[in-house]
């Protein structure tokens, strides 16, 4: 009988192997270098050196206004630091979530970027910046949030209004948070921060939680796996077309990128300091799909209950990405809180 139990763990072994070399096989894929992914920047693509990266960030024309890098920090350490004050155009800072790029703000960017200096960047271990090159660094909301001050003290930008989807609105509030000098008001878009029981999860996200599978998801992408995981964060699949997961596709495998989303999703600290969001006293628009399987609208009136200048705008018909999914009918009412209006729920 033992005998008998040996030979069916070693067929059953051996079969667990050829599986896994077949996967290997047909689902290879290789990192690929920032030269290689060269069909992802944009025309005002700019890599700066942030904490030893080459961090990727677009910024509008209306940006070049700025002042010297000196005047931003008097300003900033007297406390006094306003756009009217060194009469610079407003600026709004975008911050995707996790395994997007700053490609998924380009509706918005091209909406808002006549009337306002844009910035958008890919955040480390995302998009063409690729990991932390300190491997130390854990990937939580702290150091983002001093990633994203880093690359605004860089570009000699002082206070902003700053927006995040998902993982990019945890960043958004944390900053705002820990260096309230320099954020002005908040757009927080699906954000991260409260707990969620998730209707469902993008399947490249269940099998990078599992340290096991670290080095099999390093060497291995179906293309598959990157469609469903943006189909389940779209409400209308038919705006789910082969250029959209091209792209993402493609940045996934920017090297590094795969070891860094296992990282991110076991160190990233997603419904800690949530206190601080009741501390939170800034003028802030919070914007949500109402077909959101990954975090449902419920967290929206949360954010809302706790930030008291707060406004909510649940959109019926969109989901994770309410952004990307429907860029203008989101920006409209991104326009309308910038220009202090009153927004209907």
């Amino acid at each position: 009988m033992a005998k008998r139990l040996t030979k069916i763990m070693v067929f059953i072994v051996l079969g667990l192997l050829v599986l896994l070399v077949a996967l290997i096989v047909v689902y290879w894929a290789a990192d690929k270098s920032v030269a290689d992914l060269e069909r992802w920047q944009l025309p005002n693509s700019e890599f700066i050196d942030v904490q030893g990266m080459q961090a990727h960030v677009i910024r509008s024309p209306r940006c070049m206004a700025y002042p010297s890098k000196n005047a931003i920090k008097n300003e900033i350490k007297s406390n006094l630091y306003s756009d009217k004050t060194l009469g610079q155009p407003k600026t709004i800072v975008l911050l995707h979530g996790t395994s997007a790029s700053l490609h998924t703000w380009q509706g918005w960017t091209r909406e808002l970027s006549d009337d306002y200096c844009v910035i958008s960047m890919d955040l480390p271990g995302f998009g063409l910046t690729g990991p932390y090159t300190n491997e130390s660094t854990q990937y939580d909301s702290a150091n983002y949030a001093k990633f994203v001050i880093d690359v605004l003290d860089n570009l000699e930008v002082g206070r902003v209004t700053l927006a995040g989807n998902s993982l990019g609105g945890k960043i958004a509030w944390r900053t705002a948070a820990l260096y309230p000098e320099r954020v002005n008001n908040l757009i927080l878009v699906d954000a991260v921060g409260y707990p969620a029981t998730p209707k469902q999860v993008p399947i490249g996200f269940k099998l990078a939680e599992y340290p096991i599978l670290t080095p099999l998801l390093s060497r291995v992408l179906p293309r598959d796996v990157v469609k469903k995981s943006i189909l389940s964060v779209y409400a209308d699949d038919s705006k789910v077309d082969e250029a959209l997961v091209d792209r993402y596709y493609d940045l996934t495998l920017r090297q590094g990128n795969r070891l860094a989303l296992n990282r991110r999703l076991l160190e990233m600290d997603n419904t800690a300091n949530q206190a601080q969001i009741k501390q939170l006293n800034l003028p802030t628009l919070i914007l949500w799909g109402a077909q959101d399987d990954l975090i449902p609208v419920e967290n929206a009136k949360l954010f809302h209950r706790d930030i008291a200048n707060s406004q909510l705008k649940v959109f019926d018909n969109l989901g994770h990405v309410p952004h990307e999914e429907d860029s203008v009918a989101t920006v409209k009412v991104v326009k309308q809180f910038l220009l202090g209006e009153q927004i209907d729920e």
